[in-house]
């Protein structure tokens, strides 16, 4: 029988007695060895701060409350798995202060307890460092009633600005599931008016309305094939396949890398590295294309080849103008 069990039969033994139960009984009657019920006794008093009391008038152990019932706490973690709870809790914090904190602090004084009762230490957790980079708003918010529409299955009513049109629009959708993606949070959703699956950025939700109409739901599968199977965050089944070509230089860092779940690659007899993703909307793509510079080629398909080559070009020109406005550099100088 195993300590948690051992401690439930102790528990369920003591639990709404209104008279107490002899050291003794517990060893002979209900055979609990000595070394261990002086274990058991010391963990319901001191880390699931049980209010256990050896009372002589009464017989021995009993819970001293008004009935004699104590409710054990429903959570319970080895010494490994509160420390690693407690640098999740960190790690979270750091991603996204204030985020869960309301949720958290109730369990973050227990967790104390629990790690000192064991000499663990929670300051090693702060030698976990989390570089965030390009995050476009810390803490939406309007997250929190996102995440429990998400939950509690139910719709919204949502004013969406939409960065590239500079317009909102009024939308009913359905939360399908939420996703942390580079930095930032986005909601999957079943949007009522376009009657399609959508995914909008979570800061760029302006006003927010929980209705109380429940949520339609769609397959996992669905959502997957219908937003997980493209390149990055933009929705769609995928259109086209990039094949990318890096430097021989570049390949040791992207042959290690994840840009897509299906995607494909190979080194070539040269020493550069052809990598091949889906992908149905071109804009994240070109993007991540453009930041390696010269140390990668699009060889296919045609469109995004010209886009990447436009792209270059634009950026080339503005080096070209001449002299840049509060500089001191002349063009070639």
């Amino acid at each position: 029988m195993s300590k948690l069990d051992e401690l439930y039969r102790l528990h369920r033994l003591l639990d709404g007695r209104r008279t107490g139960l002899a050291r003794a009984d517990l060893i002979g009657a209900h055979d609990f060895a000595r070394a261990t019920l002086s274990r058991l006794i010391a963990d319901l008093r001191n880390k699931l701060n049980a209010p256990l009391i050896h009372d002589k008038d009464r017989g021995g152990y009993r819970y001293d409350t008004a009935d004699g019932r104590f409710a054990l706490p429903g959570l319970w973690f080895t010494a490994d798995e509160l420390l690693a709870l407690v640098t999740l809790k960190h790690l979270l914090t750091n991603l996204e202060p204030g985020l869960l904190e309301n949720h958290l602090r109730p369990l973050q004084t227990r967790i104390d307890q629990l790690l000192a009762s064991r000499h663990l230490s929670l300051g090693e957790a702060g030698r976990i460092r989390l570089l965030a980079m390009a995050v476009r708003h810390k803490n939406p918010r309007h997250f929190q009633i996102v995440a429990g529409a998400v939950l509690q299955r139910h719709r919204l009513r949502i004013d969406y600005y939409n960065r590239e049109r500079d317009e909102s629009t009024a939308r009913e959708i359905s939360p399908q599931r939420l996703a942390h993606y580079r930095n930032n949070w986005y909601l999957d959703a079943w949007c009522h008016d376009k009657k399609s699956l959508r995914s909008f950025a979570v800061e760029c939700i302006r006003e927010v309305e929980p209705l109380t109409t429940p949520a339609k739901t769609v397959a996992e599968s669905t959502l997957n094939r219908e937003l997980g199977s493209s390149y990055g965050i933009f929705a769609g089944k995928p259109r086209a396949v990039a094949v990318l070509v890096f430097t021989a230089k570049r390949a040791r860092w992207v042959a290690e890398e994840i840009w897509h779940p299906e995607q494909q690659s190979r080194w070539l007899a040269d020493g550069r590295y052809e990598l091949r993703v889906p992908y149905s909307d071109d804009r994240e793509l070109l993007m991540d294309v453009l930041k390696y510079g010269a140390e990668v080629e699009v060889t296919e398909p045609v469109e995004l080849r010209v886009a990447v080559k436009k792209s270059l070009d634009a950026a080339a020109s503005q080096y070209r103008r001449g002299k840049a406005k509060g500089s001191g550099f002349e063009n070639g100088g």
